[in-house]
Order: C-alpha cells, then structure tokens, then sequence
C-alpha cells in the first residue's frame, strides 16, 4: 500500500487546530445551531419543491436558489462545453452531496453502489439499479445497457469510488465506469467552506448534511472539460489514467495510486493505533518527550508539499542506521515521534516484533540463514542494546549512541560476510 501522502489526502478530524480559527468557531457556534435548526425547517419544502416540479431547466433554476438559502452556492465555468450528446460525466469526489450538485446544472442519473435502496435511496438523489446486480461485470453490463438507450439521461460516475479532500491528490481510478461508454466528459470539482473541513472519512451523509447547515456557506465549483474519446488500442485503465491526470492538472492536484482499499485500510490502522497513543500520552506529550506531530489546517486548506520533503529527510537518515526497517514503518513512527532518534530508538525497541515477523516469513532450511540478513537480526545484535538504552540523556550521548549504533551494524555485517564466504578474520574485505 502507498503510505506517502495519504495522511494529506483526507481531514481525519472536523475541527481545525488553528486556535485563531478555532476561536472564531466557537463564536460563531451560537448562531450556527440556530442556522442549522432554521435550514432543517427550509430543507424540507425545498425537497418537497423538488419532489413535485417535473425535470426541467425552470426546476432546476428554482431549487438551486433554494439551495443557496441552505448554504450551497454552486459556481460554474465553461458551461458551453457541456456536450449534450455525452451519455457518461465522470468527476472527482469530495463529498456525500456532489451528484445532488453536479444535477442542479444539467439532469444526470447516478448509480447507488452501496447502501439501502428504497425510499432513502431515492430520496437523496440516487438511482437504483434493481435486484440481480451483485458483481462488477452485472453492474458495467448494466450501466452499458442504460447509456445505449437514446432517451435516457446521462450517466454521473466517480472513478475514486470514495472521497478525499479534494486539495492534495486524486484516488487511483478505477477502470470499469470507462468501459461502460467510450466517450466521456471529465468533471473538475472544488469544494471550500470555512471553519471545518468539508468531509471526514468515517462520516454518515446525514452528519455531513448537518455540518452543511451548521456552516455559513460551502461553494461548489463545476468546471467542465472537452469530452473525451477512447482511442484504438487503449485498454480501459490506460483510458482511466489518462483522465485521472487531466483531472489532476485542472484542480492542482497529484495523481496517485492510492486506491478506495488502501484508504480503508488506512483508516483502520489509525482506528487501531488511537487507543495505543492516548494510551502512551500523558499531557500532550509521549513517552520518549517528543511531541506528536499536527499538520495546521488552514482557512481553507493549506499546501503540505514541504512538510513531505522533511519527513522523507528523516526517513532517510534512520534508513542509513536501519537498512532493512520498511520505509514506511520508518515513516509512520516519525509522523508521530518528529525526531530521528527517538524513531531510531523505537525500533530498537521493537526487536521482539521484527523477529515474530521474520520467523514467520522465512523459509525452512539450512542454508536460509546464511544467506539472508533480516533487519531483526541486526536490531537484534547484543552491542546495540546499551546504545539504544542510552537515548535521552543529552546531545552528546545521543551522537556517540547513534554513532556507537553504526559501528556495530558495520561490524556485524562483516562477521555475516566473514560466515557466508568462509573468510578467514585476518582476510580483507
């Protein structure tokens, strides 16, 4: 899984930690509760407005002024490049409410792909599939056989198949709603408000709906792009990849390879690791004496290019101490600790987990352990343990410790070359 970025690609927490923004919130709360309360009473005639207005351009211009009383104001550039004939729209996705927006502009059906149908699927905007669409091949087979009818509406997909921030980068797409239609046009979305973050990974639609009241306003930005066709001979994910970056270059943006797993994945990690960090914290600071590292929100968002460079630095340097730590263990434990030793020294530390782990990975056999070197072995060796022991103390002690550390590493890895080439001690190497 790609590590590197994914913490900037999502708003794991609402409030930001701004303390000047974070006084302006709680100032405004008072009349963000009373606005909240009043839209929920405005909401519920502009569904009912919605509900009873047939599909047309005068139903459309009515519910979206509606929608601004909500705090939605949908802004759009190039509409005339809005083709009419494209039977499939593809956009970026940054919250629960960017159909019901990108419909307030042109009307577009959108597939619910997870979730409850019924009422509560129609009631927020969703089209439902019907029964016997249980795999990926049953649902682009499906969707194909809608975009081939003349009289149907067009298609509204998202490749991310989930939300980001929508500031930092753009989930891999995914290669099936491209082979649905070999003509698309990309969508470009940018979504600001103030105060809070505008989606948060672990949220229900329905808390989103209420941060979305509780806001003075949050601006949706449409731009549309010229469609786009699948040349002969591209595969469908080379396709997707193509409009990933065009995508990506239009909102300023990075294309990764992240993909919907990986931030599941992400997200449960943080879930498990929670509890062991307010477990090892005591006022704000962890055991070692570093402080855990906050990356500041702004107003609206803030660039964290620089902030990634750092942190590779680093990662670098305990990778010269360590060479066989993953990277990305090296740089999980600095997004915490900010400091090369203290990561350095939990590693160390760790010696009993890296062996589990290379216990169960390494083959049986009697040759296996001359010919492999395994980072556990190495932290393992009995000259490391009064240097990592040593951390903590000053500056000084803690440059010869780590110097100390490196001489050891050097000398074990001779004795393993000396072992595994049946060398004599007095040879050089």
């Amino acid at each position: 899984m790609e590590t590197r970025g994914i913490e900037q690609m999502f708003d794991f927490q609402r409030l930001p930690n701004d303390r000047f923004i974070l006084l302006l919130l709680l100032l405004y709360a008072p009349v963000g509760f009373c606005l909240m309360l009043l839209r929920i009473f405005i909401g519920v005639h502009v569904f009912l407005v919605s509900c009873a207005l047939p599909d047309s351009i005068v139903r459309r211009f009515i519910v979206r002024i509606m929608c601004s009383v909500l705090g939605l104001h949908v802004q759009q550039n190039s509409p005339r490049l809005r083709d009419k004939t494209t039977r499939l729209y593809v956009c970026n996705h940054v919250t629960h409410f960017d159909h019901n927006i990108i419909n307030l502009l042109t009307s577009c059906n959108t597939p619910l792909l997870e979730g409850p149908v019924g009422f509560l699927c129609w009631a927020r905007g969703f089209m439902e599939l019907g029964q016997g669409v249980g795999s990926r091949t049953e649902l682009t087979e499906t969707l194909h056989r809608y975009c081939s009818s003349p009289d149907t509406l067009p298609l509204l997909l998202f490749p991310e198949e989930d939300t980001t921030n929508g500031r930092t980068g753009l989930l891999k797409f995914s290669s099936w709603p491209f082979s649905v239609s070999d003509s698309i046009q990309p969508v470009a979305l940018l979504v600001k408000r103030p105060f809070i973050a505008v989606s948060t990974p672990e949220s229900s639609w329905l808390t989103e709906l209420l941060w979305t009241f509780f806001v003075p306003f949050t601006v949706y930005h449409v731009r549309w792009l010229p469609p786009l066709s699948k040349e002969d001979g591209e595969t469908h994910q080379e396709f997707a990849s193509k409009v990933q970056g065009l995508l990506a270059t239009e909102l300023g943006v990075i294309s990764t390879q992240i993909t919907k797993a990986d931030k599941a994945e992400h997200i449960k990690r943080k879930r498990h690791s929670a509890p062991q960090t307010a477990h090892s914290s005591k006022n704000g600071f962890n055991d070692l004496g570093a402080r855990p590292r906050t990356v500041a929100q702004g107003f609206l968002g803030t660039s964290v290019g620089a902030e990634d460079s750092r942190i590779a630095r680093l990662a670098q340097q305990v990778k010269e101490v360590l060479p066989d730590v993953p990277v990305s263990v090296i740089t999980r434990d600095l997004l915490q600790t900010n400091c090369v030793d203290t990561t350095i020294t939990n590693l160390l530390e760790r010696t009993d987990q890296f062996n589990s782990e290379a216990a169960m990975t390494m083959p049986s056999g009697p040759g296996k352990a001359a010919a492999s070197s395994t980072p556990s072995a190495m932290v393992s060796s009995p000259n490391l343990k009064p240097a990592a022991k040593s951390f903590g103390r000053s500056p000084i002690d803690r440059h010869m410790s780590l110097q100390e550390r490196k001489e050891a590493l050097y000398e074990y890895a001779r004795r393993r070359y000396i072992e595994k080439h049946g060398l004599n001690k007095e040879d050089d190497l």
